[in-house]
């Protein structure tokens, strides 16, 4: 299982980037919401984390490996979670990701069924099995920020701890992260779970 390639970003096509590690050239798809992110960086050494799965039918005997890539690992959860849905699968969730992992979770964190129609492929009906599914499980998500390469993590014990690491891993700073741990933890709530907090942040952030 190939889970990160690091090498030099080659080609950047509608839907894959090629990417030169020594002898090798890997074929990577990305979804439309990473290959923006990536223009930039035609020429340079990236490093994606990566998922596999097989294409073909195995009846025919035509299965051919692909890899699909993402700048950070919170994007990379968003996906298969996505693609856990019935009805999506890699592909379909491949061609509708065209909008930042933020917006979509938001959109389905507020039950924005005609907002998620708009993706591509994705339909009324399959828009709201993806809510049904998936709508307490995106606070996490819909706090991301633009940032391609989180800093390094913050050793710290306990829930409050954890979740200041998960922050960063969406993108924040360590100061920013900290202040948002601060805000939610300044009164009597105790929190049970790395959840409970992100909930609680992403709440009072949309109050």
């Amino acid at each position: 299982m190939i889970t990160r390639i690091t090498g030099k970003l080659v080609r950047l096509g509608e839907a894959e980037a090629r990417v030169d590690v020594g002898t090798f050239e890997y074929e990577v798809f990305v979804p439309e919401f990473v290959r923006r992110q990536l223009q930039v960086s035609l020429g340079e050494v990236i490093s994606l984390k990566t998922i596999q799965y097989i294409e073909g039918n195995p009846q025919q005997g035509r299965l051919t490996p692909r890899l699909v890539g993402f700048l950070s690992e919170a994007e990379l959860e968003f996906f298969e979670l996505v693609c856990s849905v019935d009805g999506m699968g890699v592909k379909k969730t491949l061609r509708s990701m065209v909008r930042p992992v933020r917006e979509v979770a938001e959109a389905i964190e507020e039950q924005n069924v005609k907002e998620l129609s708009l993706l591509p492929g994705i339909g009324p009906a399959m828009s709201e099995r993806i809510v049904a599914k998936l709508r307490r499980r995106m606070a996490k998500f819909a706090i991301m920020v633009a940032k391609e390469f989180p800093e390094a993590k913050v050793a710290e014990k306990g829930v409050l701890g954890e979740a200041l690491e998960a922050l960063i891993s969406l993108g924040f700073n360590s100061v920013e992260a900290r202040e948002k741990i601060d805000a939610v933890s300044t009164g009597k709530t105790k929190f049970k779970t790395v959840e409970d907090v992100i909930l609680a942040i992403y709440q009072q952030e949309k109050s």
